[in-house]
C-alpha cells in the first residue's frame, strides 16, 4: 500500500519550500509577445525544477510514501490559446525537464497523477464544455507523455469525475475523442452530490474507477466497506495495476473524534460536510480506510503530505499493517 498526497510538498513548519508558480489570464493578456513568452518559460522552468526536488525528497522516504499528485499549473495557462501558441513555440527546450523528473520518478517507483479541475466536465450535455474538458484532459495527458508517461495502460493516472448531465453516455462518448495515450491514462470517480458509485461503475469497461470513501459517505450516509461487491468491481476495473482509491473525512469540528459518524445524528449540511480536515483525527476512520489492503490511497487532507505521514505512522504503530 502507497499513500499519496496532493499537489502542495509542505516541509516541518507547513511552508512550500518547492511551490508551483502561475500567473492570472489578466496579467498574461497584459503583456507583449516577448514578455509572455519570457513569463510563461519562467514559470514553466521553476515549476519542472521543483517537481524534480520534490521527487528527490519522495525518493529518500520509504517506499510507501512514494506517490504524489502533481498541480495542474505545472505549464501554467497552457489551454489559454495564446498561451498554447507560445508554449508550442518553446515546449521542446522543456523537454528534457520533463525527461528527467519522469526518468527520475520511474527509477524510484514513485506512484504520479494529475486530477484536472471540476470545471473539465465529460459527460457535459454543453458541447463547448466538452469541448473544453477534452483540451484539459489532453493537457494533463501532454505533461504525463512528456515524462515518458502514457505508453502502457495506468503507468500514470489523469482522474476525473463523471457528473454531468449526459450521464454515463456522454461520458463514453468524450472518452472515444481522447487521444490513445489520454485513454490510457483516465480514470473516473465518484463524487458527493451528482454521481455515485453505481453510477461511475458504468465506465468500467473504458477505464479503471477510483472510488471515494468519503465522497460515498457524504452521498449515501453508507460507509463502504472492502467486501462490499462493488469493490470487487472496482478493482477489476483496473485490469491487474494496484488501485487507487481517494481519502479524506470532514473538517475538525463537523465529526467526532471517535467512531463512524451519521448524518442524521449530526445534523450538519452535506455541504459542509464536504470540505477536507487539515488531519485525520478520528482514528476509527483510519482503520476503516486502511483496512481497503490491496489499494493505494491518495490522502486528500489540507495538511498534505504532513498529514499523510502521521496517517503512515499511525498505520505502522498496528501490528496488522506492519507491511507497509
Amino acid at each position: 500500500m502507497k499513500l499519496g498526497f496532493a499537489c502542495k510538498y509542505l516541509d516541518a513548519d507547513f511552508k512550500q519550500p518547492f511551490p508551483c508558480k502561475s500567473t492570472t489570464r489578466t496579467r498574461f493578456l497584459s503583456l507583449s509577445h516577448d514578455e509572455r513568452a519570457t513569463l510563461l518559460h519562467a514559470l514553466a522552468t521553476t515549476n519542472l525544477t521543483n517537481l524534480y526536488l520534490i521527487f528527490q525528497q519522495l525518493a529518500q522516504q520509504p517506499p510507501a510514501l512514494r506517490m504524489m499528485r502533481i498541480g495542474s499549473d505545472l505549464l501554467p495557462l497552457y489551454t489559454v490559446p495564446e498561451a498554447t501558441a507560445l508554449y508550442n513555440e518553446f515546449l521542446p527546450t522543456l523537454a528534457p525537464l520533463f525527461t528527467k523528473c519522469g526518468a527520475f520518478a520511474r527509477a524510484n517507483a514513485i506512484r504520479l497523477s494529475f486530477h484536472p479541475g471540476q470545471y473539465s466536465v465529460l459527460a457535459s450535455d454543453n458541447l463547448l464544455v466538452v469541448e473544453r474538458a477534452l483540451e484539459d484532459v489532453e493537457y494533463h495527458a501532454l505533461c504525463a507523455t512528456l515524462m515518458g508517461y502514457g505508453q502502457a495502460f495506468q503507468d500514470f493516472k489523469i482522474n476525473i469525475h463523471m457528473n454531468g448531465k449526459a450521464g454515463f453516455a456522454g461520458f463514453k462518448r468524450a472518452f472515444g475523442k481522447l487521444s490513445p495515450q489520454a485513454r490510457r491514462m483516465l480514470t473516473v470517480e465518484n463524487d458527493e452530490i451528482s454521481c455515485s458509485l453505481d453510477d461511475v461503475l458504468q465506465a468500467k469497461a473504458l477505464c479503471p474507477v477510483v472510488v471515494d470513501i468519503h465522497h460515498h459517505w457524504v452521498k449515501e450516509n453508507e460507509f463502504l466497506q472492502p467486501d462490499d461487491p462493488r469493490i470487487a468491481q472496482v478493482i477489476e476495473s483496473w485490469r491487474g495495476v494496484t488501485p487507487v482509491m481517494h481519502y479524506s473525512i470532514s473538517q475538525e469540528g463537523m465529526i467526532p473524534e471517535q467512531g463512524f459518524p451519521d448524518q442524521n445524528a449530526l445534523g450538519v449540511a452535506k455541504t459542509r460536510l464536504r470540505a477536507h480536515s487539515d488531519f485525520y483525527f478520528n482514528p476509527t476512520l483510519n482503520d476503516w480506510a486502511l483496512s481497503f489492503d490491496g489499494f493505494d490511497i491518495m490522502c486528500e487532507v489540507k495538511m498534505k503530505n504532513l498529514a499523510r505521514d502521521r496517517l503512515y505512522h499511525y498505520a505502522l504503530s498496528r501490528s496488522s499493517i506492519t507491511s507497509l
